[in-house]
């Protein structure tokens, strides 16, 4: 079988990538290479440059490389930026996933692995979220990848596509520093951007109905996630055509904000108080995965704990961004 990974330069496609390369799956990458770095593949994976809205390039990849399967990650991903700019993430993460599956199902490719996000749930009052919790998305962004979920469903039924969604919750840390997530788009990275300027973390509302306040989260380590494809991969290779699977991909332990800060603040050797300013629109009190359905289904869960995650990031951080984290660590500088 050949796998193709689109967004397989990205953060987590990398890590998907090596992880399905490594269990001696034949892997190609396709990346627009807008946040994608080529870098991040190792030699023996392919990467064409492209866009998933380009039926040509698409129609192309699957003839070079008689791709039997598609794990699809490509995507825009920014709560924030999909409220400022819907049109923009409908038509890449919606058109670009419809151009897809319409050209999977042309080349007649029975296996789709789809990317989504615990977004779908939108805001639930449960202390752990199932895959039968009703799905109300708050903005663009969840909204897309709940649509996208329906499309790849439909397609599937039409086209005799076996598909599995996959419903992540928070990803960071690194396999190895050189894949660590360089962007600053959520919390882990937020706070080590923070420490690095010499500026104190920031806690949005400690007056959550939480046990200190701040909102709970469940963090799952990207190399966990990106064995979850793996295990979805192979369950499809064994499966193909034969019905479809939504499963959330997280550890099913919440980890308050404020928790989560001082274990940065202990693994960093900055450990000064964080400044609490006032909550933002539409974040959750709590939202924690139940992971049993993927455990059940796919034989797998998160063996990667909170602190591995957190030390993991903090290498990666050290490497991309030299100098200015380095010295604060060597400094071993704290304060409060």
């Amino acid at each position: 079988m050949t796998w193709l990974i689109t967004g397989g330069a990205g953060y987590i496609g990398a890590h998907v990538a090596r992880v399905m390369a490594g269990a001696g799956e034949r892997v190609v990458a396709l990346d627009d290479l807008t946040a994608g770095v080529p870098a991040r593949l190792s030699a023996d994976v392919p990467l064409t440059e492209g866009s998933t809205l380009d039926a040509g390039v698409l129609k192309r990849v699957f003839a070079e490389h008689e791709v039997t399967g598609v794990v699809h990650l490509a995507a825009r991903k920014q709560v924030g930026e999909s409220v400022a700019q819907p049109t923009r993430y409908y038509r890449e993460n919606v058109g670009g996933l419809a151009t897809l599956l319409e050209a999977v199902a042309e080349a007649g490719i029975g296996r789709f692995v789809f990317s989504s996000s615990a977004a779908v749930y939108g805001n639930p009052d449960v202390d752990l979220i199932t895959e039968d919790t009703p799905c109300a998305p708050v903005n663009p962004y969840g909204e897309t990848k709940l649509a996208g979920e329906w499309l790849v469903r439909a397609a599937g039924r039409a086209h005799g596509i076996s598909t599995v969604c996959l419903r992540y919750f928070n990803v960071a840390g690194a396999a190895a520093p050189e894949l660590a997530d360089t962007g600053v788009f959520n919390i882990v990275p937020m706070v080590f951007d923070r420490l690095t300027r010499d500026e104190a973390p920031r806690i949005f509302g400690d007056d959550y109905p939480t046990p200190d306040g701040t909102c709970v989260r469940d963090y799952i380590h990207v190399a966990d996630l990106a064995e979850a494809h793996l295990a979805a991969a192979r369950r499809l290779g064994q499966d193909a055509g034969t019905g479809d699977l939504t499963v959330n991909i997280g550890r099913g332990e919440g980890v308050s904000v404020r928790e989560l800060v001082t274990l940065i603040g202990e693994i960093t050797g900055d450990a000064r108080p964080a400044v609490v300013e006032g909550r933002r629109p539409g974040d959750a009190p709590r939202a924690v995965a139940s992971a049993a359905l993927a455990e059940r289904e796919l034989g797998w869960t998160a063996r990667r704990g909170v602190r591995e995650t957190v030390e993991s990031a903090w290498q990666g951080w050290l490497l991309h961004h030299g100098g200015r984290a380095a010295d604060r660590t060597t400094t071993g500088r704290t304060t409060g």
